[in-house]
């Protein structure tokens, strides 16, 4: 491969060797010297030995993602992607004061920009809205045309520790740990330099910032106040290296802003635009993520209120006040015979808005008597120290604002430790903002800073600590446990009985979710167990880690038996919570018959089916038991709410592998709180049909105060190249061909369908009638009574017209409209009874197939029943 650097003017060259000319990388410190990381050969921390990972991840290869080489120790938070991590709390404050690129936490909407080396110098960007002098720059520009300055700052997600919270109640993100944080030398030009340049008008209040990761809700952007941009104490800038080299693609690559003492929410990666503006930004992001809405509004409120979102009280931009234990580990034990007289207890401690950090307290007590910690304030060591480094001016003389995380440290008698049953810490800053002792739960489950706390369990000559969660889906923790045994973590005593409390049972179910699980069931199944149950005889699946059997109910089940088999053997919990109803869920004690065991859950959540690697293609795309992802390549706009999503397959000989008659299940995440957002949806490709998967979707969009369909806009929103994932088939019918179908797998003869539907329904009635119509050696008749609203709601219609034409004497197309316009010829008003007594002859080998809303189902089933049709005649997509 030719040297990218060969095409390069040579002047770029020496702007990026400059950058280059970088101090020699400090061994590695020694714990008995001191708490933070320290070169011999600097004054002041220089960053820890770093390797920049070189091998794209197997389970990245699949993914947009598959440009961005990754460290395989950091934790998934958010499965396969996007890519949302953090180190392992240990590895991150072994490092010290400074965090390496590969260890540093990121934070990902979407897919990662690739951005190759040799493009960028030449990464652009603007500076525009209500300003005299609007630009647009390059990186090359931002580095030659300003001075840079290099200093260290904590950037920290406003998610950090919010396992905690979900323990308490579910919120709607996923569940950091106590690593969302960490520390870098991040070398750039101060913001308040380019808005100076630019010439704000006199009314101009915000600088809104926008990225150019492509999402379902447009590109990521925030705002924060211009006065906060040019405050030389508040410290803001746009970055283009991290540690002395270029930002990884992970973290911004080329260009980002960095704004110190604010949640990371804030530091926007892949910057394009600055934005002047005199109200905050209307960005999508800005508004539905990184809020604390009053613990008072409930998931469900959150969702019906959008008001509450766009309340700018609620947004969250400096950090509070936190602390977390890193030593003792979690299940680290100390041996009390013959071992150390005193235990060195350590973590790290933060503030916001440049607070410094005034003490770090330390209680074995519950509270009741705190102990004060040593705190190491390391980015005081770069203060009054006058140098270039990383080529940026290292000059912090000037500045009072604290813009880093602190290491505390207590030395604490192991005797003190062995009457004791937790350790605390909790921290405080200049203003007098401390940790409290309880947390504020609220539904994005941001900011968690209540006490840290460890606790101490006493095994003969061991003393074993247990920390308050693990992250992600890991399973452990003290808040696990305590809940678990009934415990209730919001008694202030976190979950301990206390005197005149009522017993509750194990697991007892946070208000406003549907209890699905038995009293009084306490057996546990292992993963080897659940695997003998992985097949259609006796299909045992999983949500939410308890196992459940779903042999008695495979006949009943809307959507086909095959809809539990697929899921034998499988963690379900996405496409279980995502599409079933209360009523579904409270059905669920019935089928419980235990719980998966520690490790059971951790292999699970560990084994995803994930895409073959195998060097031969497959033929189909679809897989019942594992999701596959699709890239869209093409939108078709069919009216203002109707669009045809194209999707390319693995490849162009591939074939979608649905039956006719049956559906798929279609998969994206919500862009905030990921959490899975999962429909059913019968595509209009061809059974034949290569290397594209077609699918007609009818929006349904927010209308004043009604909220529109999540996954309809969802699928609006996302970009060209977006990849959705899919599994199937679905379904308990299936079309063979000429006058054979299978209901559950158990074929029968059919004379002549009825085929009802309306809106978008019409895709699996399309999909049988096109089969029908297409083979001139099929007999059977087929009768569609197609109800709209509108002309225009008449989905396919050209298509059925089409198929209609020339096969008069196999079937008949009925219109009826409720909103017709003069000029319609055809009928008025709903699909009834009279209508389906004139048009629809009962017979024994006539099936009728029903796909639409609700409420039409119900008046559907409701009309064929009183005109004497039998109920196994009815069959519902």
């Amino acid at each position: 491969m030719e040297d990218p650097n060969s095409q390069r003017d040579p002047k770029d060259l020496e702007i990026l060797h400059k950058h280059e000319e970088l101090p020699p990388t400090p061994p590695e410190t020694d714990d008995n010297t001191s708490d933070s990381a320290t070169s011999d050969e600097a004054p002041f921390p220089l960053p820890p030995p770093s390797k920049a990972p070189r091998a794209i991840l197997d389970i990245d290869k699949k993914t947009p993602d598959a440009h961005v080489p990754r460290d395989p120790r950091l934790v998934r938070l958010t499965g396969t992607h996007p890519f949302n991590v953090e180190a392992p709390l240990n590895a991150l404050f072994n490092e010290g004061f400074l965090t390496s690129p590969e260890l540093f936490y990121v934070r990902n909407h979407g897919a990662v920009p690739e951005v190759h080396d040799e493009d960028i110098l030449n990464w652009a960007f603007s500076v525009e809205g209500s300003v005299e002098n609007p630009m647009t720059l390059s990186l090359k520009d931002l580095i030659t045309e300003y001075e840079q300055i290099t200093c260290p700052i904590t950037l920290v997600c406003a998610g950090n520790r919010r396992k905690e919270q979900n323990q308490v109640r579910k919120s709607k993100g996923f569940s950091w740990g106590a690593a969302g944080v960490s520390t870098a030398l991040f070398t750039g030009v101060p913001m308040s330099e380019l808005i100076r340049k630019a010439k704000p008008n006199k009314k101009a209040r915000y600088v809104c910032m926008e990225g150019a990761d492509q999402l379902p809700n447009g590109c990521y952007g925030t705002s924060v106040k211009m006065s906060w941009v040019m405050d030389p104490e508040r410290g803001i800038m746009l970055a283009h290296m991290m540690n002395g080299e270029v930002l990884r693609p992970d973290h911004g690559k080329p260009l980002r802003a960095v704004i110190p003492g604010q949640i990371g929410g804030r530091s926007v990666k892949w910057l394009k635009k600055l934005v002047v503006t005199e109200t905050p930004s209307d960005n999508w992001y800005h508004i539905y993520d990184n809020r604390v809405l009053p613990t008072s509004v409930s998931p469900e409120e959150s969702v019906n209120r959008p008001q509450w979102w766009r309340d700018e009280r609620y947004a969250i931009y400096d950090l509070s006040v936190n602390s977390a234990i890193a030593y003792p580990a979690h299940e680290e034990q100390l041996c009390v015979v013959n071992g150390p007289e005193k235990y060195r207890v350590k973590g790290y401690a933060y503030g916001g808005g440049g607070r410094r950090i005034t003490r770090v307290e330390v209680s074995i007590d519950k509270g009741r008597s705190w102990r004060l910690s040593d705190i190491d304030y390391a980015e005081d060591q770069y203060r009054g120290i006058e140098q270039d480094l990383y080529g940026g001016r290292l000059d912090m003389s000037y500045r009072e604002s604290c813009f880093c995380w602190c290491f505390w440290a207590v030395s604490i008698p192991v005797v003190e430790l062995r009457s004791a049953s937790d350790i605390i810490v909790r921290a405080m800053d200049e203003s007098m903002n401390i940790q409290p002792r309880d947390m504020y739960w609220s539904v994005l489950g941001m900011m968690q800073n209540a006490w840290f706390r460890v606790t101490i369990s006493h095994e003969g000559d061991f003393l074993r600590f247990e920390h308050p969660t693990l992250p992600a889906l890991q399973h452990g923790g003290w808040m696990e446990r305590v809940k678990k045994a009934g415990g209730n973590l919001t008694n202030g005593f976190w979950g301990e009985k206390i005197d005149g409390e009522v017993e509750t049972g194990p697991d007892a179910e946070a208000a406003g979710e549907v209890k699905m699980t038995k009293d009084g069931l306490d057996k546990v199944i292992t993963i080897d167990d659940l695997r003998k149950h992985d097949n259609g005889d006796n299909p045992w699946f999983v949500v939410d880690g308890e196992v459940y059997d779903g042999t008695a109910f495979m006949k009943e089940h809307p959507g086909g038996a095959q809809s539990i088999v697929s899921a034998a053997g499988l963690d379900t919990s996405d496409e279980f919570m995502a599409i079933h109803s209360e009523t579904a869920k409270g059905m669920m004690q019935d089928y419980h018959i235990g719980s998966l065991d520690a490790a059971s859950k951790t292999a699970l959540s560990e084994g995803e089916v994930q895409s073959e690697q195998s060097s031969e293609p497959r033929s189909t795309f679809l897989r019942p038991r594992a999701w596959t992802g699709a890239r869209l390549i093409e939108k078709k706009v069919i009216s203002s709410d109707t669009r045809i999503f194209y999707f390319k397959l693995e490849h162009g000989e591939q074939t979608l592998g649905l039956p006719v008659g049956q559906h798929l299940m279609a998969r994206l995440r919500d862009p905030v709180t990921r959490e899975a957002i999962i429909r059913s949806y019968t595509p209009i490709s061809e059974v034949t049909q290569k290397g594209v998967l077609e699918m007609l979707v009818k929006l349904y969009l927010d209308r004043g105060e009604v909220k529109g369909g999540r996954m309809t806009k969802a699928m609006d929103a996302i970009p060209v190249g977006h990849v959705v994932d899919f599994k199937g088939p679905i379904g308990k019918f299936e079309y063979l061909g000429r006058g054979k179908c299978a209901i559950n797998g158990k074929v029968q003869d059919v004379r002549s369908f009825v085929m009802v539907c309306a809106g978008s329904g019409v895709t699996p009635v399309y999909q049988v009638f096109r089969a029908v119509m297409r083979d001139s050696e099929d007999t059977t008749r087929c009768i569609v009574l197609d109800g709209n609203r509108l002309i225009e709601d008449i989905l396919m219609k050209e298509e059925l017209d089409s198929l209609a034409m020339n096969n008069t004497d196999r079937c008949k197309l009925i219109y009826t409209l409720t909103q017709a316009t003069d000029d319609w010829t055809g009928l008025r008003g709903r699909i009834s009874g009279k209508l389906i007594k004139e048009h629809c002859v009962r017979d024994e080998e006539t099936l009728v197939l029903v796909c639409g809303p609700e409420a039409l189902e119900k008046t559907i089933h409701t009309t064929f029943i009183e005109e004497g049709w039998k109920d196994e005649q009815l069959l519902f997509f």
